[in-house]
C-alpha cells in the first residue's frame, strides 16, 4: 500500500480509534481504488468500537453524526472530509432483496468482510495491520476479475441491486466477471425488478458511461433487458439490408462505443434504432426497411427513460435526438440553419455526432462519414459568420415592429415571417431591409382585409 493517499483526516481516526483500544481499517471502495492507484471517492472505516464507543473516541477532533446507529455506523467530519465509521457486522435476513432485516456486532474484521458483496471489495487496510485479505481480493484486482464473496447465487438474492453494480464496475474498470458470478447474475436477474427505479437509473447511467460498456452490453444483454425490457427485440434481429453489416443490436453496441461518455449521447445511442425490430418491413427482393423507425424508437425511449425515473431534460434531450437522428443533415446552410433554429447549437453539434457513430456503426458508407465532417466544417462557419437562427440574432425587435403601426399577434407573426426570410437568405438580415419587408407584410395585410 505505498503510496496510499490517505487524507490527514482519516489517518487521525484511525489512530485515535487505535489509541482507544479498538482495531480500526480502511475498507471496501477506498482500499480497492487506492490498490489501482486511484483517488478514493468515499472514507469507510470498519472498526471493533460499538457506535457510542466511536463517538467517544472521536468526539474531541471531530463531529460525530448518527447517520444510520440501526446498521452500526456513524459519520466523523473534520473540515470536508466525511468518514463513515461502521462496527464489525454481520447481516440478518434480507427480506426485501435489498436491506438487511438486522446486524448483529462481530468482534473479528474478517467476518465483516465476509457479508461483502465482490472480492475486491471485501479488503480493509489499517497503518498498523496493512492489508486484510481473506478473500483474494488483491489477485482478483490484480487479474482484473469481478468474483462474488463466497456463493453468488446468495449474494444477489441478499441484495438484487449487486447485479447492476457488477455491471457498472465491469464497464467503468473493464472488469471481466468471473463465470460463476456471470451465471448466478442471469439467473437472478429477475430479482432486479425490486430494485427503485432511481437506484437502477443512477447504476444504468454510470454503466452507459465507462470505458468499457461495449463489453457489457455484448456480454450481458438479457440482464439489462430484466429492468429495460425496450432493448430485448434489438438482440439478434437481422436488417436484411446492404447498408448495414450487423444486426440491430451489434449495430447499436457499436454506435453507443463511437459517441462520447456523456450520458445523453450515450442513452440517445443506445436507444436510437430500438423501434427498428416494431417498424420491419421486407419487401419482393427480400430486402429490411424500417419505415418510420425513428418517431417508434423516440417513443420507447420515452416510456423506457420515464420508467427509470431519468429527469426531465436527459428525457427531453435523447427522445429529440433519437427523433432526428435520421433526418438528412448534409452540407446544405440553409437546413443547418432550420436545424439550428428548431434544435439548438448544442443539441445540433450532438445530432452530428450521433449520425457520425450511427455511420461508423452501419460499417459501410465511409463516404457519408466526409459528408458529415463537411457538414461540421459548414456549423463551425455559420457560427463564426453570426448566421441568424433566433429571434433575439435578429437585426429588429418587437418595439421596432410596434413602431411601425403593428400591434397585438401582428408583431410576433411577423418577427417569426422575418426570421424564416433570413433562415434562407442569412444575408438579409440587416435592419432597414428587414423594415423594409415588414412594411411590405403590415401593408399586404391591409390590402387583404374586407
Amino acid at each position: 500500500m505505498t503510496g496510499f493517499p490517505l487524507p490527514a483526516p482519516a489517518q487521525r481516526a484511525l489512530g485515535m480509534l487505535e489509541a482507544a483500544g479498538f482495531e480500526a481499517y480502511l475498507v471496501g471502495g477506498c482500499v480497492r481504488d487506492g490498490l489501482r492507484g486511484l483517488p478514493p471517492h468515499d472514507w469507510d472505516i470498519c472498526t471493533a468500537a460499538r457506535p457510542g464507543q466511536v463517538r467517544d473516541a472521536l468526539g474531541a477532533a471531530f463531529t460525530v453524526l448518527d447517520t444510520g446507529l440501526r446498521h452500526g455506523t456513524v459519520t466523523a467530519v473534520r473540515g470536508h472530509v466525511h468518514l463513515e465509521v461502521t462496527t464489525f457486522r454481520a447481516d440478518g435476513a434480507y427480506s426485501d432483496g435489498r436491506h438487511p432485516d438486522g446486524v448483529r456486532f462481530v468482534g473479528r474484521v474478517e467476518d465483516d468482510l465476509a457479508r461483502r458483496d465482490f472480492t475486491v471489495n471485501a479488503m480493509a487496510w489499517s497503518p498498523a495491520r496493512g492489508l486484510v485479505d481473506p478473500f483474494g481480493g488483491r489477485r482478483d484486482l490484480e487479474d482484473g476479475v469481478l468474483r462474488c464473496v463466497g456463493d453468488a447465487d446468495a449474494r444477489f438474492m441478499e441484495d438484487a441491486l449487486r447485479i447492476a453494480r457488477a455491471l457498472r464496475f465491469a464497464a467503468q474498470a473493464g472488469f471481466r466477471i468471473e463465470e460463476n458470478t456471470a451465471a448466478a447474475m442471469r439467473r437472478q436477474r429477475g430479482l432486479l425488478g425490486r430494485i427503485a427505479r432511481e437506484r437502477l437509473c443512477e447504476e444504468l447511467s454510470r454503466t452507459l458511461c465507462g470505458r468499457y460498456v461495449g463489453r457489457v452490453l455484448r456480454g450481458f444483454p438479457d440482464v439489462l433487458a430484466a429492468f429495460c425490457p425496450e432493448l430485448a427485440p434489438m438482440f439478434g434481429f437481422e436488417q436484411h439490408n446492404g447498408h448495414h453489416l450487423y444486426d440491430v443490436w451489434e449495430h447499436t453496441v457499436r454506435v453507443v462505443e463511437a459517441v462520447p461518455p456523456v450520458l445523453a449521447m450515450r442513452l440517445a445511442a443506445l436507444l436510437h434504432d430500438c423501434g427498428k425490430p416494431a417498424s420491419f418491413t421486407m419487401d419482393a427482393r427480400g430486402v429490411g426497411h424500417f419505415y418510420g423507425h425513428p418517431k417508434i424508437s423516440a417513443v420507447l425511449a420515452h416510456k423506457l427513460l420515464t420508467g427509470l425515473r431519468f429527469d426531465h431534460a436527459t428525457r427531453a434531450a435523447v427522445v429529440r435526438l433519437v427523433e432526428y437522428h435520421d433526418r438528412p443533415l448534409g452540407p446544405d446552410p440553409a437546413r443547418l440553419r432550420r436545424r439550428l433554429h428548431r434544435l439548438g447549437e448544442m443539441p445540433v453539434r450532438q445530432l452530428l455526432m450521433l449520425k457520425k457513430a450511427d455511420c461508423v456503426g452501419q460499417g459501410t458508407h465511409r463516404e457519408h462519414i466526409a459528408e458529415l465532417w463537411e457538414t461540421q466544417a459548414l456549423l463551425e462557419q455559420v457560427l463564426a459568420e453570426r448566421h441568424c437562427f433566433t429571434l433575439r440574432q435578429l437585426a429588429v425587435n418587437g418595439h421596432d415592429l410596434k413602431a411601425l403601426g403593428l400591434r397585438g399577434p401582428q408583431v410576433g407573426e411577423t418577427l417569426h415571417a422575418l426570421l424564416r426570410h433570413v433562415l434562407e437568405s442569412p444575408g438579409d438580415n440587416q435592419k432597414e431591409h428587414l423594415l423594409a419587408l415588414a412594411r411590405q407584410m403590415r401593408d399586404g395585410n391591409e390590402d387583404n382585409r374586407p
